[in-house]
C-alpha cells in the first residue's frame, strides 16, 4: 500500500503550510444571510469580450440586489497566451461600464481586499498547498510523462476509447509504485498532478443549474491535471481553492463550461469542501449566413467592448441592453420607469432564459435614442464633449469654441412628451448636426429632388430671409413660411392639394422641405423653425448668399 503522506511529503517538501492555515487566514465572510458574493474572472489574453461584460453585469447586479459583494480575480494562469495590459484593460472596461468590483485586482492600482493575492500567479504557494493535501490523501497523483513523448500515445488511447464507448481516462501514472515515483524524482523529472478520479461516467448524476434548473450529466471519469509542471493550477483546481477561500456563493459562467463541471464537481468531493452554486449563461451569439453561431473574437468587431466606447455609445445603453438579454421583463420595466436607474430594477438570475440571446445593432440603437431623448442639452454636451476629446479632436475643438450655441444646438426637439430620438451614439453627432457647426459650402446640397427650377429655389431663400423674424414666434413665423409658399405657387390647404396637385409647384410640405434642403442639406432634421432661431439672421443671409 502506498505512503500517499510520503509522496505528498517527497513531492513538496518545500510546501510548510497546509489547507486549514489558509482557512484560519482568510476567514468567513460576515455578510447578511441570502448575500451573494460573486466575481469576475478573466484570463489576461486580450481584450474584454461582450460575453464577459454580459456575465460582470450579472454578477454586479446579483451581489448588488443581495446586498453582498462583487470582487475582480485576474486568472493569468494561461501565460503562454498572457497579452500584457490585458488585466489593466478589463478593469478599466469594468470601470467605464460602472460595474467597477466591490475589491479584488484594481488595474495599475493593484488590489483591494483582505481575500488576496487576487492575481493567480501570485497564488502559486498556496495552490500547492491543496494539491500536496489532496496527494496526501490519495485523491491525487504525480504524473511524469514527458509532453513531447506521450503525444502520439495519448492521441492513439483517446481515439481508441472513443470507439470503444470508454469515458475513463485514466493516466498510466496513477499505478506508479512507490519505488517508480521515487526514481523519478531522484532523476529530477518534471511532474504535473493529477486528480484520482473515481468516477463512473456511465453513470449519471443530477445537478442543480441556477438558470436551468434540474440537469442531468455524467459523473467525471477523467484523471484532470490540477497543476502543471511549472507549478501554476488549471481552471480546474484554482476556481476550486479561490472560490472556497474568497467566499465565493455562485460561480456565474457561460454554457461553453457546463460539459466540465463533472470534475470540478469531483475536485469538490475529493476535498470534502461544500460544492458551490453554479449559473450557466447562455452565449451571446449572432446571425452569419443564416447561421447562428457564438459572437467571436475573431470575426466580430462588436465582440470587443472597446468599440462601443469607441462609437460613443453612452454606457447606460450598453448596460441595459445586455440587462434585456438576461431578463427579458427589463424592456417592460423600464417602459414603466423610464427615470429610474437601471439598478432599481428587480434583476434576478432565476429569469434568465435558457436560451442563446441573439445580438441585435439595431436593438441596441433603439435602447441608446431612448436613453439619449431623456438626457438635458448640458448633458448632451458634455457627454460628446467628452467622447470627442478622446476621438474626434477637431469637433471637441469645435464645441470647445461655442459652448453656449452647442447647448442651443442640442436643446432643438430636446424634453417635453415627444422628444426626437435620432442619435445613438456620439459618433453621429458631428454628421447628424453638421449644418450647424460646418462651413455651408462643405454641406452637399442636393435640390434635384424638387420640381422646382434652381433659380426659383434662389429666389424662395431669398425671399425667406429677408422676412425672417429671429423673434418672432413659431406661429407668426410658420403663417409666414405658408404666405411664401402662396406666392410660389405652392397649396398650403391640403384638401384642394390633393384635388387637382398638377396645378401646383407642391404643398407647405413641400415648400417646408425645400427651406430645410437648403440651409441644413438635409430632408429629416429637428424643428425647422427652430434650426433657424438658433442659426440666426447672419447666419441665414449667407446661406441665401451661397446658393
Amino acid at each position: 500500500m502506498k505512503d500517499y503522506y510520503r509522496i505528498a511529503e517527497m513531492l513538496f517538501p518545500d510546501i510548510l503550510k497546509t489547507p486549514e492555515y489558509y482557512f484560519s487566514k482568510y476567514k468567513k465572510r460576515n455578510l447578511p444571510s441570502g448575500s451573494e458574493v460573486t466575481r469576475i474572472a478573466p484570463s489576461p489574453t486580450g481584450y474584454f469580450h461582450l460575453g464577459s461584460l454580459y456575465g460582470a453585469i450579472i454578477d454586479k447586479l446579483t451581489a448588488l440586489n443581495t446586498n453582498g459583494i462583487f470582487y475582480f480575480r485576474l486568472e493569468d494562469t494561461d501565460q503562454k497566451r498572457e497579452v500584457k495590459e490585458a488585466g489593466n484593460i478589463a478593469y478599466e472596461a469594468l470601470q467605464y461600464f460602472e460595474m467597477t468590483p466591490d475589491e479584488g485586482y484594481i488595474g495599475d492600482a493593484g488590489e483591494l481586499g483582505e481575500y488576496g493575492p487576487y492575481i493567480q500567479s501570485k497564488r502559486k504557494d498556496i495552490y500547492k498547498a491543496f494539491a500536496k493535501y489532496l496527494v496526501s490523501i490519495g485523491r491525487a497523483y504525480p504524473c511524469f510523462c514527458d509532453k513531447a513523448e506521450d503525444k502520439a500515445e495519448i492521441l492513439e488511447r483517446r481515439e481508441k476509447e472513443l470507439e470503444e464507448g470508454n469515458l475513463v481516462e485514466h493516466d498510466k501514472c496513477r499505478d506508479l509504485s512507490m519505488e517508480e515515483i521515487e526514481y523519478n524524482l531522484a532523476k529530477g523529472k518534471p511532474f504535473a498532478i493529477r486528480l484520482l478520479s473515481m468516477g463512473d461516467p456511465n453513470k449519471s448524476m443530477q445537478i442543480r443549474d441556477e438558470i436551468k434548473g434540474d440537469r442531468e450529466i455524467r459523473e467525471n471519469g477523467k484523471d484532470i491535471v490540477i497543476l502543471k509542471s511549472d507549478g501554476i493550477p488549471p481552471y480546474s483546481l484554482a476556481h476550486l481553492v479561490d472560490d472556497t477561500l474568497m467566499g465565493t456563493t455562485i460561480v456565474v459562467r457561460g454554457e461553453e463550461w457546463y460539459q466540465s463541471l463533472a470534475s470540478h464537481l469531483e475536485l469538490f468531493d475529493a476535498f470534502g469542501y461544500p460544492r458551490l452554486k453554479y449559473a450557466h449563461t447562455p452565449v451571446i451569439c449572432k446571425l452569419d449566413n443564416g447561421n447562428k453561431r457564438k459572437l467571436s473574437k475573431r470575426k466580430d468587431v462588436e465582440a470587443d467592448s472597446r468599440v462601443f466606447r469607441i462609437m460613443g455609445y453612452p454606457r447606460e445603453a450598453v448596460v441595459e441592453y445586455l440587462i434585456s438579454l438576461a431578463n427579458s421583463d427589463f424592456e417592460e420595466w423600464r417602459m414603466a420607469n423610464p427615470t429610474l436607474p437601471y439598478t432599481s430594477f428587480p434583476f434576478s438570475i432565476n429569469k434568465i432564459g435558457s436560451n442563446n440571446p441573439m445580438f441585435d445593432i439595431a436593438k441596441l440603437n433603439d435602447i441608446s435614442k431612448n436613453i439619449i431623448a431623456r438626457f438635458t442639452a448640458e448633458e448632451v454636451y458634455d457627454r460628446v464633449y467628452n467622447w470627442a476629446k478622446e476621438y474626434n479632436i477637431p469637433f471637441a475643438n469645435i464645441l470647445e469654441r461655442d459652448k453656449d450655441f452647442a447647448i442651443k444646438v442640442f436643446s432643438i426637439d430636446r424634453g417635453g412628451d415627444k422628444p426626437r430620438k435620432d442619435i445613438a451614439k456620439w459618433e453621429d453627432v458631428p454628421e447628424y448636426y453638421n449644418y450647424m457647426f460646418k462651413e455651408y459650402s462643405e454641406l452637399n446640397i442636393d435640390f434635384t429632388q424638387f420640381d422646382v427650377d434652381y433659380l426659383t429655389i434662389q429666389k424662395i431663400m431669398d425671399d425667406y430671409v429677408s422676412t425672417f423674424d429671429v423673434h418672432a414666434d413659431k406661429d407668426t413665423w410658420f403663417n409666414n413660411v405658408k404666405a411664401l409658399a402662396n406666392k410660389y405657387n405652392f397649396c398650403t390647404d391640403n384638401k384642394i392639394y390633393k384635388q387637382n396637385p398638377a396645378l401646383f409647384n407642391g404643398n407647405t410640405a413641400t415648400f417646408c422641405n425645400i427651406l430645410r434642403v437648403a440651409i441644413t442639406g438635409k430632408t429629416n432634421t429637428p424643428d425647422l423653425y427652430s434650426i433657424c432661431v438658433c442659426l440666426g439672421k447672419h447666419r441665414l443671409d449667407d446661406i441665401a448668399r451661397s446658393i
